[in-house]
């Protein structure tokens, strides 16, 4: 348990952070999600509507420190080259 005031305050800094991380992760797998099961179903226009969706959100969450932006960009670029699969 923290001793010192400042040790205190850190605990309900973290904890208050924590629950917006939670949030954020949470936005960040459904629209994924979303996209992964467009493409899964086939259907081009579903997942490139879900994909124009799906991008800024997670750009944004690797902008705000939930995930890193490499695996951001790597994962806008496994997505949208799936996407591009579905045209052939």
């Amino acid at each position: 348990m923290a001793n010192t005031s400042s040790a205190k305050k850190a605990m309900r800094v973290i904890a208050r952070r924590t629950e917006i991380n939670k949030s954020r992760r949470s936005r960040l797998r459904t629209t994924i999600g979303k996209v992964e099961e467009a493409i899964a179903s086939g259907d081009k226009d579903k997942a490139t509507a879900a994909l124009k969706e799906a991008e800024p959100v997670i750009m944004r969450s690797s902008q705000k420190g939930v995930m890193h932006p490499n695996a951001a960009s790597r994962k806008v670029s496994r997505l949208t080259k799936r996407l591009a699969k579905l045209g052939h």
